[in-house]
Parts: structure tokens; C-alpha cells; sequence
């Protein structure tokens, strides 16, 4: 009998030891996961360090490691980005919901701002949308108008993305939120402030977003509504999925709504996004690349 519990006894102990020697292969190995994918992000190289079958939980644990070395050179967080907000984007990366990732200080420039075509790996230049919030209030949202009453301001912008993902990848939603969901440099533009007003909200949906080069050709055109109906959807959603993940949007974040247009920059041309229908608008921001 004690010859039986001496070895019920060496089997348990061999069994914690071998759950932490996996416990430690398993943060090793997501510490070089994102070790690469942080070197690669600044040497400008594809990546293909995480898997395209990388689970939801995992790949938000990735991107919060990912955006913490990230923020060594790129500063601190200043708010979120929401992407695949089109029913054809989501289709086409296997998920059914929008994803976010995280801004950071040093990735926004100002208006008119001069930036090298080739700053990424799959650069491209997309007509976008930034929200900045009043305050904390806008937690408590259920409705498109309560979200509008904690906003402050609507930013013009130019987004900047890069995705990372290797040519030979499968791209899918949870790759796609590991990477930070592309997020590199954006452009912010003229301001618009934010009417609590149901006829500001309808004017949202309604707006005309045209995407030009400096020629004044037109690369693309969409209304508000192609982001979730109303762009201030993709806010509600953001602050439910934060509020799965135990976090709180707060005074002064911005909120990149996502992408209704985008072109692959070409060396020497302006870009031109402008916003018509808003109540006191129009507003627009620009981007030269060199």
C-alpha cells in the first residue's frame, strides 16, 4: 500500500512537473512569437510568425504584448481601431464581427503630411474616419445617439495600415487582431464637432466619403452607412467588445471607425478624402507620398 501511494505520489509530481515545463515552452514560445513580429514590423518585412489558425483569445493576448513593444518607439496608446466593418470584409476573413486594434501616439501625423509610399509592406491608403470621446459617459451607450452625445469631435482621416501578413498566409479575423489589425501610420485632418442631434446622427449615415488623388480623379466613393449602417455603430460595438474584455473607453481616445475606400499609394501623388453632408462641413484631409 505505501509502495502503491509512494508511486501515486511520484506520478502526481511528475505530472505538475511536466504542466510546467509546458506552461514555460508555451510563454517562451509566444515571447518569440512576438519578438519576431515586433522585429519585423519595424525591419518592414512580411511576417508570418503567427499562425493563420491562431485562436480569438490567443491572438488578443498577442497583440497586447505586440502593441506593449510596440509603444517603446511609437509612444503610448491614444485610442482604437476598428476594423473589418463591411459584411464583404468580415466574409472574406472568416468572422462574422469587426475586430480592433490599438493606436498609438506617434502613428498619427498632421494634415498634409509627406510619407515614403514604400513605409510598409502592403501599403495603402485608405479613406477613414476618427471620433475622439467627450467622456466615460459614452460606456453607458445602447443607442447611436447616446454614443453621439459622448463624442466630441469627428477628424478627418487618412488611414495608413499595414498588415504584415505573408503573401502565402491565410487571412483570417484573428490574424488580422494579432498584428494590431494593420495599424501604422494615419493622417488626421480638418475637425467637425459632434451635434447630439438625431439629424446629425441620420447626416452620419448619410454622408458622402470620396477618396482623390491630386489630379482629381476619384478612386472611390461611399456613404457612412458602409460602416455598419452608421459609423456610430462601430463605436457601440467597440465599447461592448471592450467591456467583454473587462476595459472602458475614456476621455480623449480616439476611435478609427474603418475603411469605406482604398488605393495602393504611388510615389509623388497626393490623396484627398473629403466628407460632404455633415452639418458644417464639408471637411477633408491629405496625404502627400514621396
Amino acid at each position: 500500500m505505501w509502495g502503491l501511494l509512494e508511486n501515486e505520489g511520484m506520478i502526481s509530481m511528475w505530472v505538475r512537473v511536466a504542466g510546467a515545463l509546458l506552461l514555460v515552452g508555451s510563454v517562451c514560445s509566444a515571447a518569440d512569437t512576438v519578438q519576431q513580429l515586433t522585429d519585423d514590423f519595424f525591419g518592414k518585412r512580411a511576417s508570418s510568425a503567427v499562425a493563420s489558425d491562431v485562436s480569438a483569445a490567443e491572438a488578443l493576448r498577442l497583440q497586447e504584448q505586440f502593441v506593449a513593444r510596440l509603444t517603446t518607439k511609437l509612444g503610448g496608446p491614444i485610442g482604437y481601431k476598428v476594423g473589418l466593418v463591411t459584411k464583404e470584409a468580415q466574409q472574406k476573413s472568416g468572422v462574422t464581427n469587426p475586430i480592433r486594434g490599438v493606436l498609438l501616439q506617434r502613428m498619427l501625423l498632421p494634415n498634409r503630411a509627406e510619407v515614403a509610399a514604400d513605409y510598409g509592406v502592403n501599403p495603402l491608403v485608405e479613406a477613414d474616419l476618427i471620433v475622439s470621446v467627450r467622456d466615460r459617459a459614452i460606456n453607458n451607450a445602447a443607442t447611436p445617439l447616446d454614443a453621439a452625445r459622448g463624442l466630441k469631435e469627428i477628424i478627418a482621416f487618412i488611414e495608413l495600415p499595414d498588415s504584415l501578413i505573408a503573401t502565402n498566409q491565410k487571412v483570417t479575423g484573428n490574424l488580422l487582431t494579432a498584428v494590431n489589425v494593420g495599424a501604422r501610420l494615419g493622417v488626421q485632418g480638418e475637425r467637425l464637432p459632434i451635434k447630439a442631434t438625431p439629424e446629425f446622427v441620420e447626416a452620419l449615415a448619410k454622408m458622402t466619403i470620396t477618396l482623390s488623388d491630386g489630379s482629381g480623379q476619384e478612386h472611390g466613393k461611399a456613404t457612412g452607412s458602409m460602416i455598419l449602417g452608421n459609423p456610430l455603430n462601430a463605436v457601440l460595438w467597440l465599447i461592448e467588445d471592450l467591456r467583454r474584455n473587462g476595459k472602458q473607453l475614456q476621455a480623449g481616445d480616439l476611435i478609427s471607425l474603418g475603411s469605406v475606400k482604398a488605393v495602393p499609394p504611388q510615389p509623388g501623388q497626393t490623396y484627398t478624402v473629403r466628407y460632404d453632408g455633415l452639418p458644417g462641413g464639408p471637411i477633408s484631409v491629405s496625404v502627400k507620398m514621396k
